[in-house]
């Protein structure tokens, strides 16, 4: 290998939370460079969050807990081997497993059906807390293709 590893760039806590991970979340949510108006967004939708869970878990802890729910621990890529293309079961490494947990609850916030992305977003949040929701599903439907093609692990690098 030539090239030496990027370094990992370290990104600052959020404002109200003092957490990282929520300030990935709101990067990856931002539009056009638009950082305050996502960080509102995303404030909102934590605020209607608080409203509405039940218990005495935090807006934030839900948030986790939700996060936590749509990581997904296998996913499937396509190798091709003598002529045919398999698709492989591989392990996720801890970095792209949280990112792709915040894509598809985005993902799956915007393509909800209702008024404003913090609403959106909130139901998504709570539906991926109780282990429901679009994004949960996504990560059942990954895992249960990663099962299906198990006979093909021994071709995994």
């Amino acid at each position: 290998m030539r090239k030496r590893k990027p370094k990992v760039r370290q990104i600052e806590p959020d404002p109200r939370y003092g957490d990282s991970t929520i300030t990935r979340f709101v990067n990856m949510m931002m539009l056009d460079g638009k950082k305050s108006t996502a960080f509102r967004v995303f404030y909102d939708a934590m605020d209607i969050v608080g409203e509405r869970s039940e218990g005495e878990e935090t807006a934030q802890e839900v948030f986790h807990k939700a996060l936590k729910n749509v990581m997904p621990q296998v996913e499937v890529r396509s190798r091709r081997i003598g002529g045919a293309t398999f698709q492989i079961p591989t392990e996720i490494r801890p970095g792209r497993r949280m990112s792709i947990a915040m894509k598809w609850m985005i993902k799956y916030a915007r393509a909800r059906s209702g008024k404003g992305m913090a609403n959106k977003l909130s139901q998504e949040i709570l539906a991926a807390a109780k282990g429901e929701g679009q994004a949960v599903k996504k990560k059942e439907d990954t895992h249960r293709m990663a099962e299906s093609n198990r006979a093909f692990a021994h071709f995994a690098r």
